[in-house]
């Protein structure tokens, strides 16, 4: 299912230069089926995206942000603690779910963002943690 179908040209991301990155972009645009909303994701707009991901100042603006990469784009964005305990941001996984047209690059870059968002910010990080009950929360009634 493609369910952008622009009727005008919409610029769409560059090829990376040969073997230098394994987002089969090429084998995305030879798809009919193919979700392409991955590569409306410019360099620029990855910029933009970045800059936006370093101003989340709370747990719900993150959350929001998550949302807006998986509808705009497609792409879960995952934020999990690691099976080893958290003791820093370090202790966080960050991770863009795999996709046919996601660059390497931006695997990486996103996920760095929001490391030096949750660095800035580490309530962001306690509610992440509280979220998923990692805190010792006690149950709601």
């Amino acid at each position: 299912m493609n369910p952008v179908q622009p009727s005008i040209p919409v610029p769409i991301r560059e090829a990376c230069p040969p073997g230098a990155c394994t987002c089969e972009r090429e084998k995305l645009l030879g798809d009919p089926n193919g979700d392409t909303r991955i590569l409306l994701l410019t360099k620029d707009q990855e910029k933009k995206l970045i800059a936006r991901i370093e101003t989340i100042s709370s747990y719900d603006d993150l959350k929001h942000v998550q949302e807006r990469i998986h509808d705009q784009l497609g792409v879960l964005l995952q934020i999990s603690p690691s099976v080893h305990g958290v003791r820093t941001v370090r202790g966080l996984t960050i991770q863009l779910g795999p996709r046919p047209g996601l660059c390497r690059k931006t695997q990486q870059a996103i996920p760095a963002a929001i490391r030096r968002c949750l660095e800035q910010n580490p309530h962001i990080v306690y509610a992440l943690l509280d979220a998923q009950d990692l805190l010792g929360a006690p149950p709601q009634s």
